[in-house]
């Protein structure tokens, strides 16, 4: 590599890692008259996007909804020949819909920024156009890294100093269904996962999780969605897993029995994960004491950005922490997969679960999750 070649990776390295985000100069200048784009360092960074609704290859079930499709929005932004993609997905619970992101996004004015490695800068603006929209935010987030890390020519996991071969094993999910449908999903992933997920959270999980018990011995972890109601009913149905072979727990209760949760956890065999009880960096000192970890998520977090900060914050109070997604397609689950080697439990199968994925990106070897070394989030369009 030549000095002048090396000397401009390390900067933009330096970028990523956030070493250069006061050292770089005009971050919030350069306003071109055209909405949504920006001109600087001889190009301009264009935002577009389109509904996309993902097709589930099953039914899927929790314990409050099921459902066969899920809404989406696609997004890209085009800087200098070079195009970011990202993606928000939107799952009923979220609150948000088709319709919401897009009005959202046509709100975003990219013209007052001229570098896209002002991603701190940028995505301070974009989060102070609404209060949620959380979805929106990481679309507009997860384009933007893929976007700087292609101009780097580097993999975020890299970027951010992480070892892609500590990556783990990713759950795949089985939604609540019969007896005869869980062991059917159950026996058609044999031998390509070293860990399932079950969702939880009925009068049927015992049951449930005794047919599967009948076709496999994997571990499980088991998300209960805020299912259970009763603490003493919780413990004693964690206790029952245990026995089973299950190896964590996910938002065993409502958000709003948050002593009760604290209860639980303190008496639980097994580490208890905050799901709907966390959604983003700020919800973390509230729920401290009362989880074992937390579970991230992109698409409530507003992206890669404050995932990254979430992960170091939990680490710093002590805290496990979980990776998770939506149903997604490769696009976000390749960029939270970026996180991965920096977590202790992966459950990154969103995209495993549609038929129509647009992207090739993050995969899953004998059960491990594999980062590609392309650059930015490693994705090519199918």
């Amino acid at each position: 590599m030549q000095r002048r070649d090396f000397l401009k990776t390390s900067a933009l390295a330096a970028a990523g890692l956030g070493i250069m985000a006061t050292g770089l100069t005009a971050c919030n200048s350069g306003k071109d008259s055209t909405h949504g784009t920006v001109t600087g360092r001889g190009g301009k960074m264009k935002l577009s996007y389109f509904p996309y609704e993902l097709s589930l290859t099953h039914t899927f079930t929790v314990s409050s909804y099921s459902r066969t499709t899920t809404p989406d929005v696609q997004v890209q932004i085009d800087y200098e020949g070079y195009t970011g993609y990202g993606e928000a997905s939107m799952p009923p619970y979220l609150g948000q819909s088709v319709e919401s992101v897009c009005a959202f996004l046509e709100k975003v004015d990219l013209g007052q920024f001229n570098d896209p490695f002002c991603i701190e800068d940028i995505m301070a603006y974009v989060d102070s156009l609404s209060e949620g929209d959380t979805a929106a935010k990481a679309a507009v987030d997860i384009a933007l890294h893929d976007l700087v890390g292609k101009l780097m020519g580097q993999p975020w996991y890299r970027i951010w100093g992480l070892n892609p071969e500590k990556t783990p094993d990713t759950t795949y999910t089985i939604g609540i269904d019969t007896d005869d449908v869980v062991k059917a999903k159950t026996v058609e992933v044999a031998g390509q996962f070293n860990i399932l997920k079950v969702k939880v959270g009925l009068d049927t999980d015992k049951q449930m999780i005794s047919a599967i018990r009948e076709v496999t011995d994997l571990p499980i972890a088991v998300d209960a969605n805020q299912g259970w109601k009763d603490k003493y009913q919780a413990i004693d149905m964690i206790h029952w897993l245990k026995e089973n072979g299950i190896v964590m727990i996910e938002q065993p209760m409502p958000k709003e029995q948050l002593d009760d949760i604290a209860w639980v956890t303190q008496q639980s065999p097994l580490p208890v994960f905050a799901d709907e009880s966390i959604q983003r960096l700020r919800d973390i000192p509230a729920i401290k004491g009362a989880f074992t970890g937390i579970n991230i998520k992109l698409m409530k977090c507003t992206g890669m950005l404050e995932a990254k900060k979430m992960v170091d914050y939990a680490r710093a109070e002590g805290m496990k922490v979980m990776i998770g997604c939506m149903t997604e397609t490769s696009c976000a689950v390749s960029a939270a997969a970026q996180l991965s080697p920096a977590v202790d439990f992966a459950d990154l199968d969103g995209n495993l679960l549609i038929s129509n994925d647009r992207f090739r990106g993050v995969e899953v070897h004998e059960g491990k999750l594999w980062l590609p070394d392309r650059p930015g989030l490693g994705l090519e369009l199918l």
